[in-house]
């Protein structure tokens, strides 16, 4: 029987092709993106109240900022690099909040399609698509009545060349470990990407031509998994992580990547690269001391010590009554040290080596560092 703790940790477990002689302006108007944890800012905690208690975002806003992570996200970062601010949710609607320069659809939990757990997130890809649509149409409504509006809102110039991210399915595979069988889930994922395949020809319908899609990353080598399936050290891979899940993933990802060449075949005119998160995430867990990080496999924020600091009665800053006793989940010393901030998600020291890695271009198909302004660079 899966706990109601374990339940919310599971559904918050999050997180091409320019034709090679065009040339590209990376300065983006504004971007629009889709997703689960891994590139939330707080639509979750706005869209169904979650609670989320420090000492997540204590380092670099002090307090819970709606972001599972001690700090920034990779979005965070990406929007840093192109002189943007940061995302603000679609769901939230306290503070006035600004979507000049973009908005952001992601919330923590989010499968591609609807999860088969009751408690799962209900903004599923194809709701924030449908949101979007609905952001849209409302946003050139208000333009038309008022121009002085577009302070505060993107410009139909923006939502046609503005940079779409579409960062989701890791939460698909993740909770169906629970329920399928590796072959059962290999066989059921050209049935989730189909939902991206609709999803990317939404977009493209309503105007969107630059596309940025993150595959899913090593997942079976992040703690919380660890800790439920990796037990058995024969169901280990080369990393040390849970083979089945990393299995899964990097045949989600192939199929993702011939879907993002069919989608460019399909949409001459549009550019949509894929990015390889897998590789990236990969390379930090197996050399992570290169780039002076600590056990890969410990989460900084939680509780039961090593080998991974991860108790699934228990999230990152709560207080509970484990075999009688009150314990907390609390934080390490020093985050920076750490890959894992909660066991299913990264900290902020991490997610900066991730977008940093993103950025050269190195890892996209196709690549386009030589065609980025230096600013956009770490």
């Amino acid at each position: 029987m899966v706990s109601k703790t374990l339940l919310i940790q599971i559904i918050i477990f999050s997180s091409i092709l320019l034709p090679l002689s065009s040339s590209r302006d990376y300065n983006y108007p504004a971007v629009f993106n889709f997703g689960d944890s891994n590139s939330d800012t707080g639509g979750l905690v706005a869209g169904i109240g979650f609670h989320l208690d420090p000492p997540n975002g204590h380092l670099y806003f002090k307090t819970p900022s709606g972001r599972l992570s001690d700090g920034r996200l990779i979005v965070d970062f990406l929007m840093e690099a192109m002189d943007l601010p940061f995302l603000n949710p679609y769901l939230d609607s306290i503070g006035m909040p600004s979507f000049r320069k973009g908005c952001n659809f992601a919330a923590g939990g989010s499968t591609i399609l609807p999860a088969a757990v009751a408690a799962s997130c209900p903004f599923t890809f194809g709701v924030q698509v449908d949101q979007f649509i609905r952001f849209k149409t409302r946003v050139l409504e208000l333009l038309a009545k008022d121009t002085n509006i577009d302070k505060h809102l993107p410009t139909e110039s923006s939502f046609q060349k503005g940079l779409y991210i579409i960062d989701i399915g890791q939460n698909d595979l993740t909770l169906a470990f629970y329920t399928k069988t590796l072959d059962e889930i290999l066989a059921w994922i050209p049935t989730i990407l189909l939902e991206v395949e609709t999803g990317i020809k939404t977009l493209y319908d309503q105007g969107a031509r630059n596309f940025w899609i993150h595959n899913t990353g090593p997942q079976g080598c992040y703690p919380g998994i660890l800790s439920t399936f990796g037990t058995d050290p024969s169901k280990l891979d080369e990393l040390a992580c849970v083979s089945s899940n990393n299995e899964a993933a990097k045949v989600f990802n192939l199929r993702l990547h011939a879907l993002c060449k069919k989608s460019q075949d399909q949409y001459a005119d549009a550019n949509i690269i894929y990015v390889d998160i897998f590789t990236i995430k990969s390379n930090l867990i197996a050399n992570y001391s290169q780039y002076g990080f600590k056990n890969p496999k410990l989460a900084c924020c939680g509780y039961g010590g090593p080998p991974f600091n991860f108790d699934r009665q228990i999230m990152c800053g709560q207080t509970q009554i484990i075999n009688g006793t009150s314990v907390t989940a609390k934080a390490c010393s020093s985050s920076t040290e750490y890959i894992s901030w909660d066991g299913v998600h990264f900290t902020e020291a991490a997610n900066q080596y991730v977008a940093s890695q993103i950025l050269t271009g190195k890892y996209s198909d196709p690549p386009f560092s030589d065609k980025m302004p230096s600013h956009l660079k770490f």
